[in-house]
């Protein structure tokens, strides 16, 4: 989260391929400290190791911005779903590799546990290599005629503004809520939803079946919400997914059976996936050249904070009211993102919205 706000300043200064391929290459010195340490038993070194690839994946995390630079307003949506969905093949085949790299590992005469990390070293190399090399001319250079063949509200290549006066913008506002309650609200069911699950005594079978249906509605409908992004506008794919959001923190308590679970979480993550592509395309409209990487550097610190804070509240909640209660509050956050970009939407025309945002 920390990182997030370091890398946008880095990538304003050095350009976008520079910033992703330091990112992963401090994400290639973590792989090798963490491998290292299990095999060495060092739990310091092995928390360090962590604490890199947390920063490198903050770097990637910011790869959607820049693919949305490179494309012009009416393609932005469907520019950051692309890179999006490519997390969904991430996080299927990335646990496939744990057991065979283990077992390779383990022939070695090494922990079966370092075996993840190597694997992860070997990747990170392969795409930091595949970034150094194919990322060129840097996005950053590709904006600025982006910027001069489709003119915008916000002048592309003029000064940057303090975050202060960005963040006064209504439409800013409203895409950093979005991101930031959606992160939340997702979190905090989610995170807890296997606790209350076992509680009724369900098998890890029928638990991991909810949680992949709740993976699936994060990722695997990103093509479409970008797509709407750009057809219906930033504003109403947000309100779509806040009241998906809503809908499923409504739902999940109903039952503790796994269909309907498995429903109201798969709503979950699809709600989580439209305010992310929608909000991180309406912030995108708001801001200059000079200004992109660092601003959505600091959105993404806020993301990664309130998953945080999430994530550590939502055991205290369940602990202290219940399942019910506390999915009834994230509800009750999930009308913020709703109400607020309803009223921002009045009297805009889905054209404005497109062209101004």
């Amino acid at each position: 989260a920390f990182a997030a706000y370091l890398w946008g300043y880095l990538m304003d200064a050095n350009g976008r391929r520079r910033g992703l391929v330091l990112g992963l290459a401090l994400g290639t010195l973590g792989a090798g400290l963490a491998m290292h340490a299990i095999i060495t038993s060092q739990l310091p070194e092995f928390l360090l190791g962590m604490i890199l690839i947390g920063a490198a994946n903050a770097a990637m995390v910011l790869g959607r911005f820049a693919a949305a630079e490179v494309h012009p307003p009416d393609q932005r949506g469907k520019a950051i779903s692309n890179v999006v969905i490519g997390g969904t093949f991430g996080s299927i085949f990335g646990p496939l590799l744990v057991a065979p790299s283990g077992q390779f590992s383990r022939g070695l005469g090494l922990d079966e546990l370092s075996g993840a990390y190597g694997a992860a070293l070997l990747l990170l190399v392969l795409a930091g290599s595949v970034i150094f090399i194919g990322l060129r001319p840097d996005p950053r250079e590709l904006g600025q005629e982006v910027g001069r063949a489709y003119p915008e509200p916000v002048s592309m290549n003029g000064p940057a503004r303090p975050l202060a006066q960005i963040l006064r913008q209504p439409a800013a506002g409203i895409a950093i809520a979005a991101m930031v309650l959606g992160q939340v609200v997702m979190v905090m069911v989610m995170a807890i939803t296997s606790l209350h699950m076992r509680n009724h005594h369900h098998g890890l079978g029928s638990i991991s079946l909810v949680i992949s249906a709740h993976t699936f509605g994060m990722y695997a409908f990103s093509l479409l919400s970008g797509r709407l992004v750009d057809r219906w506008g930033r504003g109403s794919v947000i309100v779509s997914g806040a009241a998906a959001l809503l809908i499923a923190c409504l739902a999940a308590p109903i039952s503790p059976q796994v269909l309907p679970l498995g429903i109201a979480l798969f709503l979950l993550g699809l709600g989580w996936n439209f305010c992310f592509v929608g909000g991180s395309t309406l912030l995108a409209d708001q801001l200059s050249i000079a200004e992109r990487a660092r601003t959505q550097g600091f959105n993404d610190l806020l993301v990664g904070l309130a998953s945080a804070l999430a994530g550590l509240t939502s055991g205290l909640v369940f602990a202290a009211v219940g399942y019910g209660t506390m999915a009834l509050l994230g509800a009750l956050l999930a009308l913020l993102p709703l109400i607020s970009t309803f009223i921002w939407l009045r009297g805009r025309s889905p054209r404005v919205e497109l062209e101004s945002a």
